[in-house]
């Protein structure tokens, strides 16, 4: 919470300003408190993030690294990937074993990002940082957007590598005729079958109905359109999709695992992040396994037709 693009800061959620004073503070706090408690009417999803926001900046010490981090004080961190661009380490500090991964997770959005950025910030001017969380918190929503969704897709391939050598990845897939907007984020093969995964990052609550993910902030139809690239891309590459997987931030989903039942015929789940790992091992409700020679099969057909965006 409070460390995407996207969300509010625990000053917004206070309604405070970033310079308050600590009594100031303390005073908001316990207001807030009492507007959003669920016994006196308010709402619990407020009430948690009102509690939240106070353990980030309710001390002197958790306050300044806060403010660090986020853009309120001297910059000590910024939204910057580890290199040119996210990949799985190749040769990981373990020995175990890692998923083999194909593509550059959150490249194309990346790329976009550091356009529209540059250009709102005015041509001809050059960004000594253009991932500053200072930065990052005033730009407009849609700029913001991109970076937040890279970042999802960064820590979901870092979730997928961790699987193991069972399991073939691959990030940024080109879905439909439609350009890199109608791509997929991912799709994870392995003995539990074939998944197209989406990582999204909405920047506030969600909740899931008829099939569907819906919000506040939830813009589309974010699991039918999942649901359709990758029958579109099935088709193309002769293969069957076992399901579709949504990964969203854990705080903004109330249950880690919740199974939608079939959309188009397709299983389909929406998991927090923390649960991906254990979703994509044990396979989602009513999926297809796939194994012994049709598991080379199956990732031959997708080598052969992939293309990335």
């Amino acid at each position: 919470m409070f460390d995407s693009p996207l969300s509010a800061s625990a000053y917004d959620v206070l309604e405070v300003a970033p310079d308050v004073d600590e009594e100031g503070l303390r005073r908001a706090y316990r207001l807030r408190l009492r507007q959003t408690h669920p016994d006196t009417g308010g709402d619990a999803v407020q009430f948690v993030q009102v509690q939240r926001a106070w353990e980030l900046v309710g001390t002197p010490a958790a306050r300044a690294a806060y403010d660090r981090g986020h853009g309120f004080g001297e910059t000590s961190v910024s939204f910057a990937p580890a290199g040119p661009g996210w990949r799985p380490p190749s040769r990981p500090a373990d020995t175990r074993p890692k998923a083999r991964t194909h593509g550059q997770p959150g490249g194309w959005r990346r790329e976009r990002y550091l356009t529209l950025i540059r250009e709102w910030a005015g041509r001809g001017v050059t960004l000594a940082d253009p991932y500053d969380p200072a930065l990052v918190r005033t730009a407009p929503h849609e700029i913001r957007r991109l970076l937040a969704d890279a970042l999802a897709e960064e820590a979901t391939a870092r979730i997928v590598a961790d699987l193991g050598m069972g399991y073939t990845v691959w990030h940024d897939i080109e879905a439909r005729d439609r350009g890199p907007e109608a791509k997929l984020d991912h799709i994870v093969l392995g003995p539990s079958g074939l998944y197209a995964v989406l990582s999204e990052d909405f920047g506030g609550p969600v909740r899931t109905r008829r099939g569907e993910v819906i919000g506040d902030a939830v813009s589309g139809t974010p699991v039918a359109t999942l649901v359709a690239g990758a029958r579109t891309l099935g088709r193309a590459a002769r293969v069957k999709f076992s399901g579709a997987i949504v990964v969203l931030p854990d705080d903004d989903v109330s249950v880690a695992i919740d199974e939608l039942g079939r959309v188009k015929s397709l299983p389909v789940a929406v998991v927090s992040r923390a649960a991906l790992a254990t979703v994509l091992r044990r396979g989602v409700t009513g999926a297809r396994e796939i194994g012994g020679n049709e598991l080379f099969d199956v990732r031959t057909r997708l080598q052969q037709t992939v293309r990335f965006v």
